[in-house]
């Protein structure tokens, strides 16, 4: 099997060739095009277990005790990321719980808004505080 990247980890953007049998793991994979060990590491993990960093924004729950009506910008929903690149296989699952999640405010920047997303150790916190 043979496919090609574009590698993303620095601006140099190397054009990388991963060539694996079809029945090989890890060792099977030969990388070239890269610059430096970066590109290989990124070719492999993007071919055996990619991994993407979330972002998205889940509902604001309005009335909650002690939150003032009138909120700076007015805004409709609270910004969120994964803390750390989430397995591509399950982004869905967890776009679905992040859209069904309703957040109270004030909501500060960095705050744990779902600890150990699907299982997985990856926490999704806020971006931006509300008050």
């Amino acid at each position: 099997m043979r496919q090609e990247l574009t590698c993303i980890t620095c601006p140099m953007g190397c054009h990388l060739t991963i060539e694996r049998s079809d029945n090989a793991a890890d060792e099977g994979v030969t990388v070239t095009g890269n610059r430096c060990p970066r590109g290989a590491a990124y070719a492999r993990e993007e071919l055996l277990a990619p991994k993407r960093t979330v972002t998205a924004t889940c509902r604001l729950r309005r009335g909650g005790a002690g939150v003032s009506s009138e909120i700076s910008g007015d805004p409709r929903r609270v910004p969120c990321r994964t803390r750390a690149p989430f397995p591509k296989e399950r982004v869905n699952e967890l776009l679905t719980a992040i859209y069904e999640l309703e957040v109270d405010l004030p909501v500060d920047r960095g705050e744990v808004l779902i600890k150990d997303a699907l299982g997985l150790g990856i926490d999704v916190v806020a971006t931006r505080t509300l008050h």
